[in-house]
């Protein structure tokens, strides 16, 4: 199939974190991605990736430093080669996402939030 554009490719990521024990969390790592030409979509990939991690001798402050942005850059890479093999083994070639900022990612999080208004007493 010959293609006169390139398609249009969007990616998303997005991480989440829970605590499950006194030193341990739940970190998913998600991402999103679809490419387009013209108005079709020539594919559409969510991957949700998961990690169980404990955490140790690490201060409050450090916390989501640790387990939003540390623990993702290191599941990052695998979660690529996922997302790369799919869609090579689609027929397409493999989509290559650029290194993520899980820090800048986590610093747009937070202001985003800030910025969202605090439910009121009564809907919580």
């Amino acid at each position: 199939m010959q293609q006169a554009t390139p398609p249009s490719v969007e990616i998303n990521i997005d991480v989440k974190a829970q605590g499950i024990g006194p030193e341990n969390y739940e970190v998913v790592l998600t991402m999103k991605a679809s490419a387009k030409s013209q108005n079709d979509t020539l594919f559409l990939i969510e991957l949700t990736y998961g990690a169980v991690v404990t955490v140790r001798n690490v201060s409050q402050e450090l916390m989501p430093q640790v387990v939003l942005v540390e623990t993702p850059r290191l599941m990052f890479p695998f979660a690529r080669n996922i997302i790369a093999d799919t869609t090579r083994d689609g027929g397409f070639p493999p989509l290559m996402i650029n290194p993520v900022d899980f820090a800048e990612l986590l610093r747009r999080n937070a202001t985003a939030q800030q910025a969202a208004p605090m439910p009121s007493a009564d809907t919580v």
